[in-house]
């Protein structure tokens, strides 16, 4: 199964882009190695930044995806990571970028492993953008939602 899909963008909107970016609200937090208390601590900075942001149910899509992607970085890597969420007048873009250049699976769960190998299904599911961007040293794990989305 191919990792990850983007919208298409019209040409010209990539400067567009960039300046929203400027003048948009973030936040950045570096993750512990292997510190799962970073979980809920991610969560509840992001529902912080996204108090007023979006239609009802929004934000918590966000959170439930922040989560699985931070608990991925956290429990698949033996390295810190770093989340990052940027709110601008198109919606929001969350990525944990850690620094283990393998990419992750995306694999249909097995219904006797409990609750593991769903994160990215959900990531899928639910985000209106999502993939993974290879950096020199490991990689980013982003999705996009948009704030008008139902």
């Amino acid at each position: 199964m191919a990792i990850g899909a983007s919208s298409a963008k019209p040409a010209g909107e990539e400067t567009d882009t960039i300046t929203e970016r400027a003048h948009a609200a973030q936040l950045r937090r570096r993750l512990g190695r292997a510190d799962l208390r970073a979980v809920p601590e991610a969560r509840r900075a992001l529902r912080e930044l996204l108090r007023h942001w979006g239609k009802p149910g929004r934000s918590e899509i966000a959170e439930l995806l922040t989560s699985e992607l931070v608990t991925n970085a956290l429990v698949h890597t033996d390295r810190d990571a770093l989340l990052t969420a940027v709110v601008g007048p198109h919606g929001l873009r969350v990525e944990v970028r850690d620094f283990v250049a393998r990419r992750p699976r995306l694999c249909a769960p097995d219904i006797t492993d409990g609750t593991h190998g769903r994160g990215l299904v959900l990531v899928q599911s639910l985000a209106d953008a999502w993939g993974v961007r290879p950096h020199g040293v490991g990689k980013s794990v982003w999705f996009e939602l948009g704030a008008e989305a139902a």
